[in-house]
């Protein structure tokens, strides 16, 4: 072979092998922007995405969609036509989480319409993480949040016909079982997570499950992904489930694995044939995973612009 020939050959193949190499490394980059979250909340997910496309942040999406059912008086599970206490009250946890690790929460707060934003504005504005009943009531006051009425007739009457028996009974699966758990990933890739809920329905008065505390319901750090959670919450919370998937993903775990395992955290420990705990997860090349105790947790994915809803798998069959 010619020299010259020789270098025109090995040139070539250099180019070919550059080419390849960088579609390799193209196929590993993070799938952003994303939105997913817990149950069909195809509208959810429309209210993030369009946010994505104004700001491109992932902040501002999990806000968004969050906001959708919090102002849905058909939603039974969530801020404004959810289903009271034993006592007759709405109350409501939310929680948000930046790719930063700030984080904001509210729990035990009445009268307010989007429980969500005012856990991002004790984030934003005050140097706590978590305000709680007439303090988180007071402060979404003083930042010019409206008080409103939030039980609607129909959970009225559903409170109303509870009292019969006044029997607490938690079902699997009911009412999308009390929560809306999301998580995003910005233009940039950046991570962030939100819940929002209006509890079990008929809990006792003041009690607070897993949905505003940072580490149960969502988590977030910017070098692995993060992860949310739905279902019991006094489940969610005895295990850290969120914080718990993060850092298997940190160690390795795919977000499929990590949620898996933290199923398992929980079959092995608790009766767990009587109630329902779902998680999601997702890592910062954009892979997401989901995994239920129960048959029936369904989650929905936005990416590029289009909107599925899939059946997780369970432990249970």
């Amino acid at each position: 072979m010619q020299r010259r020939t020789f270098i025109k050959q090995t040139t070539a193949l250099t180019a070919l092998a550059s080419v390849s190499a960088k579609a390799s490394d193209n196929s590993n980059l993070a799938t952003f922007p994303l939105v997913i979250s817990t149950w069909k909340n195809e509208k959810a997910n429309y209210a993030a995405w369009e946010s994505l496309q104004k700001t491109g942040k992932a902040l501002d999406a999990v806000e968004a969609g969050a906001r959708v059912p919090e102002a849905d008086p058909n939603d039974t599970s969530v801020g404004y036509g959810g289903f009271p206490d034993r006592d007759g009250f709405v109350t409501l946890d939310a929680c948000i989480m930046d790719e930063k690790g700030n984080a904001g929460s509210v729990n035990f707060l009445q009268n307010i319409m989007h429980p969500i934003s005012v856990a991002r504005a004790v984030m934003e504005k005050t140097p706590h993480v978590m305000l709680s009943g007439e303090g988180a009531l007071q402060f979404a006051l003083s930042q010019g949040f409206k008080k409103e009425n939030l039980l609607t007739e129909n959970a009225k009457k559903a409170w109303i016909e509870w009292k019969k028996t006044s029997k607490y009974e938690p079902k699997i699966n009911i009412e999308r079982h009390d929560t809306i758990g999301l998580l995003a990933l910005g233009n940039k890739g950046e991570i962030s997570g939100a819940c929002t809920t209006s509890g079990l329905a008929f809990k006792m008065h003041g009690r607070v499950g897993d949905s505003p505390i940072i580490g149960a319901a969502v988590f977030c750090d910017d070098e692995v992904g993060g992860a949310c959670a739905t279902g019991l919450g006094e489940f969610v919370l005895k295990t850290l489930g969120s914080f718990l998937i993060v850092e298997l993903m940190r160690n390795g775990r795919t977000p499929q694995q990590a949620c898996e395992e933290a199923i398992m955290r929980i079959v092995k420990r608790y009766n767990y044939k009587e109630f329902q705990i779902g998680y999601l997860a997702v890592n910062k090349k954009g892979e997401y995973g989901a995994y239920a105790i129960q048959p029936g947790f369904n989650y929905t994915v936005t990416i590029e612009g289009v909107t599925k809803v899939y059946d997780a798998g369970s432990y249970m069959k």
